[in-house]
């Protein structure tokens, strides 16, 4: 398509447009362009780009806060912008300055303090000054703490430390008190009372979490009934836990059974799981019979030789001397003697076994298990229609069989107690169905199965034919519709006798052959005058223009008269 000729009809065909024509259809291009960059324009500045000049100072100040910085603003001479609540703008040249200049001002005052108190030393602090500093900090630390959390807008806490004391019957333990202000629609989950109280407590020596009392911004308190908090929070986690394994079990049997029984749709399971959540642990000791021995210890004796002749009876010379033989000699040798003596000592241990069981979380009870599964349809044959279908129930083996493998399934214990149910049904929304399967349906199910899968190349496949179908039925037409108007109008307004430099030579010899002709014709031969001809032939269009326009011959006529007239009035 020739994009230029079609432009040079577009500027033809607005040439011959009448002023008012042209006026709105101006208007109307002048009037979309503005709208066109309005929305630009518009759409691209973002409520923080609008004041380019500002940008914001402080925000989700206190009135008290946002007070004292507007005073201190006016005294600074700083201009300022304040574009919705408790939010101050200034020039954006001079925002970090009077930010670090308002701060070191202690402003906002609103804000907590923490250990920051202690970066300054104050000489001459007594000890109580550096205890209430440090009580200060504390709270502060926790408050910021506290305020962190995203349900909480402000906290307060308060802490009361008693003196330390020698003795034990005038000990007092410390408490603390939280007030929280939460934001619009928010609540503290029983989780996080429990966690700012433990927060609290362990932050203060000795502190204790029954010891800390925490409210509301309405001065409600919460957590009082922190068991009964906990309480309802295992119960439910407990109730989640056995609807999670309920729906697992049920959907194991359905996975199991749907093959076979014609689809999930025709198998209804219901599994009901009783749980015992008590938690139970028990230390068991078992002795081995077998002994081992833990140490053993021997003791051995040995002693050759004679023993020495014994001297006893009354003190006196012969006791003295020794017993004599019968033959007058003082003594014989001893009787030989060997002696010998062994000890032994085996200690054993006896051995123990100690085991320690701790019981799972949730140990099933008992599991019973409802199933319903649909029959079997075929066409029916007795003089009716192939679309009708007639209901078989399944029979006893198959009832088994679904049994045996909803058991293996899910794990049934019969030693347990648990039970199972299978019965069949016919379910309407099959029948209804199949019954109703006639050749839409079926041509929908072919779609489903051998055209869904190619949809993604499809869509793209359409598009191109949608634009190949407008391009070659609207496009073209209209393209050659145009170019077709424009040699029609080159054609119309292009002169009779011109006669082209360019022309070949062959045209300029027959337009010279024809005018000789037509010459001869005429009678002009040889003595014919080509001025005078072109004066006639001139004068003859000029007759003819003022007879079809008169008002333009009159208007050029007084054009060239005033322009004649124009110089001799110079002069």
């Amino acid at each position: 398509m020739d994009f230029k000729a079609l432009f040079s009809q577009l500027v033809i065909v607005f040439g011959k447009l009448t002023q008012a024509q042209k006026t709105i259809i101006g208007a109307a291009v002048a009037g979309i362009i503005g709208f066109l960059i309005f929305l630009v324009v518009y759409t691209s500045d973002s409520p923080s780009t609008k004041d380019e000049g500002y940008q914001v100072l402080f925000e989700s100040l206190t009135p008290q806060d946002a007070a004292q910085v507007v005073a201190q603003l006016e005294k600074d001479k700083i201009p300022y912008k304040i574009p919705r609540d408790n939010v101050i703008e200034v020039p954006k040249e001079v925002v970090y300055k009077e930010r670090i200049t308002i701060a070191s001002m202690g402003i906002p005052k609103e804000g907590h303090v923490g250990f920051e108190l202690f970066d300054k030393q104050e000489f001459g602090a007594t000890n109580f000054d550096q205890e209430v500093k440090f009580r200060r900090a504390l709270e502060g630390e926790l408050a910021r703490s506290i305020d962190s959390l995203s349900p909480v807008e402000k906290s307060s806490v308060s802490l009361a430390l008693p003196k330390e004391t020698l003795f034990v019957s005038e000990e007092v333990p410390p408490s603390a008190s939280v007030m929280v202000q939460l934001y619009e629609d928010r609540k503290l989950t029983p989780k996080q009372i429990r966690g700012i109280k433990k927060l609290v407590a362990a932050a203060v020596p000795k502190l204790k979490t029954e010891n800390v009392t925490l409210i509301n911004s309405d001065g409600e308190s919460l957590g009082d009934s922190d068991s009964d908090a906990m309480m309802g929070e295992l119960s439910q986690m407990q109730q989640q836990y056995k609807t999670k394994e309920e729906k697992k079990q049920e959907d194991k049997i359905i996975n199991v059974l749907a093959p076979f029984i014609g689809g999930k749709d025709r198998v209804v399971a219901k599994v009901t799981i009783e749980y015992d959540f008590s938690e139970q642990s028990s230390t068991s000791e078992k002795y081995d019979p077998e002994n081992v021995v833990r140490s053993e210890q021997t003791s051995e004796e040995k002693r050759d030789g004679s023993s020495p002749v014994a001297v006893g009876g009354v003190p006196g010379a012969v006791s003295n001397i020794g017993p004599s033989d019968v033959n007058g000699s003082s003594g014989s040798a001893g009787s030989a003697e060997k002696y010998e003596k062994t000890t032994g000592t085996t200690n054993f241990e006896i051995s123990k076994t100690v085991s320690t069981t701790k019981m799972e979380f949730a140990r099933i009870k008992r599991i019973t298990a409802a199933v319903v599964v649909d029959g079997k349809y075929e066409a029916k044959k007795d003089g009716a229609t192939g679309d009708e279908m007639a209901y078989v129930a399944l029979d006893q083996t198959q009832l088994d069989a679904i049994t045996s493998l909803t058991k293996q399934s899910i794990g049934i214990d019969d030693a347990r107690g648990d039970l199972v149910t299978v019965r069949n049904f016919e379910f309407q929304a099959t029948k209804g169905s199949l019954g109703s399967k006639d050749a839409a349906s079926k041509t929908s199910a072919f779609l489903t199965t051998y055209i869904e899968p190619f949809m993604p190349v499809l869509k793209y496949i359409l598009v191109a034919i949608i634009l190949f179908i407008a391009y070659k039925k609207v496009i073209l037409p209209f393209a050659d519709r145009m170019l077709e108007f424009t040699r029609e109008e080159e054609e119309f307004e292009k002169p009779i006798l011109e006669i082209s430099d360019d022309e070949d030579e062959d045209l300029v010899e027959k337009v010279q052959q024809m005018r000789k002709k037509v010459e001869n014709q005429l009678g002009l031969g040889e003595g014919f005058n080509e001025d005078e001809l072109k004066y006639d032939v001139l004068l003859e269009k000029i007759r003819e223009m003022a007879e079809d326009r008169p008002d333009e011959i009159a208007s050029l006529i007084q054009a060239l008269i005033n322009e004649e007239a124009t110089p001799l009035r110079n002069t």
